[in-house]
Order: structure tokens, then C-alpha cells, then sequence
């Protein structure tokens, strides 16, 4: 087993709301996390390329540079580290915009603080499950090899860099192969919670895994209508 360094988890906090940046670095302060706090994308984009962080916590609504073009930015440097959108706009379309820029889960405004703080620490804790697995770090997937420890999926000479929830959707389809899993195991387990938005998420998800392994005639991503999907690998 890889050793687990013990370290207090560094979050880059991006929002122009005075009150509510100061209100919710408190919170995080409180709770163990070291906070670097920007107001615009501009700022938060230096800061991140100038240090080492854990989780990346946007609001959408930026001066300067957005939280949408923020992510785009981040992710062409790092597809790993956790992104969680904090948004005030409610509708299906714009969240689902910040996943497919690779965001990896969203919060919507007024948030609750513990609700928040829970988020974070699910996503820092699946990040320590997925880097620190005892079990076999390389998996082979038909023609592609999955390295669970650095979240890359390999396909001859073809790599991929997985997000957090991308990896641990592949683990979880690994775990359950040749076998019909409902959409609502997946979103319980995984999302932990099943609504419309979590399955529009999850969709955006098989969509991106689809992606990845359109080369590798061994993988497939069925749809079982009305009940759930099958990862199908021809051993």
C-alpha cells in the first residue's frame, strides 16, 4: 500500500462576494482546510499555476474570467484535481455546460455550509481511496490499461488523463463487468443522491468513458433502456 501523507488539504476558493468568501473560508478554515481565496479568474489561474492544491472550489459568475473558462483552463493544465462549481443559476443546461468542461460535481447558492464541507471531504476522500488502492494499481481493460494510481487510461499509443469521478465510474463498472447495474445503484453510490441533474450528470460521464474507449473493440458501454447501462469486456 502506498503511504497516506498526512497533510492538511489546500483549497483554491475563487469568489468576488466579500461576505460570502469571508463567511465560507471561515467555515473551511474551521475544518481543518488551508483556503487560498482569489476574486477573479485571472487571480485564481496565477495562483494555481503557482502552487499544489487538492480542490478547486469556482463560482461561475466571475469578473474577468469566469468559472467556465476558469475550469477549461485548469483542466488543459491538470485533468485530475476536483472542481466543484458553486453556481446561482438553476438551470439543467448551465450545469451541465461545467461538467463537460470537466467539472466534477456542482453547489447551487444559498448553499448550505455543512452540505458544502461534506462535498469536499467526499471528494478529497475518494481521491485518497483511488491513489492509495492496495489492490492492483494497472488494470487491463481489453486493449487498454487502466493506472488506477495516476487516473490514466493507456490505448497503444494513445493516454488519457481520467477526473476523480471519471476513475472511480470506470472502477465501479470494472467491479460490476458483464452485469446490468441501474442507473439509480450508480447515482446512490457514486452521486449520492438520484435526481434529474445526477443523472444528466451521470449521462455526461458514460458519454466521456464512451469517448476513451470508442478505439478498443474489447470495451463496451450498453444502454439498458429504462433500467440501467452494462460494461461489457470481452475477456
Amino acid at each position: 500500500m502506498i503511504p497516506i501523507v498526512n497533510k492538511i488539504p489546500k483549497i483554491l476558493y475563487v469568489e468576488d462576494d466579500e461576505t460570502l468568501s469571508f463567511i465560507t473560508t471561515d467555515n473551511l478554515k474551521r475544518k481543518g482546510f488551508e483556503v487560498v481565496n482569489a476574486t477573479d479568474g485571472v487571480k485564481a489561474f496565477e495562483f494555481f499555476t503557482k502552487d499544489i492544491f487538492d480542490l478547486c472550489l469556482f463560482d461561475v459568475m466571475l469578473p474577468k474570467m469566469d468559472g467556465f473558462d476558469l475550469a477549461h483552463k485548469v483542466r488543459a493544465v491538470n485533468k485530475e484535481i476536483p472542481i466543484l462549481f458553486i453556481t446561482a443559476k438553476t438551470l439543467p443546461e448551465d450545469r451541465i455546460k461545467g461538467l463537460l468542461l470537466g467539472a466534477d460535481d456542482y453547489i447551487v447558492k444559498p448553499y448550505n455550509m455543512e452540505e458544502l464541507i461534506l462535498r469536499i471531504k467526499v471528494f478529497l476522500k475518494r481521491k485518497k481511496i483511488i491513489v492509495d488502492d492496495s489492490g492492483n494499481k494497472k488494470i487491463k481493460i481489453g486493449e487498454t490499461v487502466f493506472d488506477t494510481e495516476n487516473l490514466k487510461l493507456n490505448i497503444g499509443n494513445s493516454e488519457n488523463n481520467l477526473t476523480y469521478r471519471e476513475a472511480e465510474l470506470l472502477k465501479f463498472f470494472i467491479e460490476n463487468k458483464n452485469v446490468v447495474v441501474t442507473r439509480e445503484r450508480i447515482l446512490n453510490v457514486l452521486w449520492g443522491e438520484n435526481n434529474y441533474f445526477a443523472g444528466r450528470s451521470l449521462d455526461v460521464f458514460i458519454t466521456r468513458l464512451r469517448k476513451y474507449f470508442k478505439t478498443d473493440s474489447c470495451v463496451t458501454i450498453e444502454n439498458k433502456h429504462g433500467v440501467g447501462f452494462i460494461f461489457k469486456l470481452k475477456e
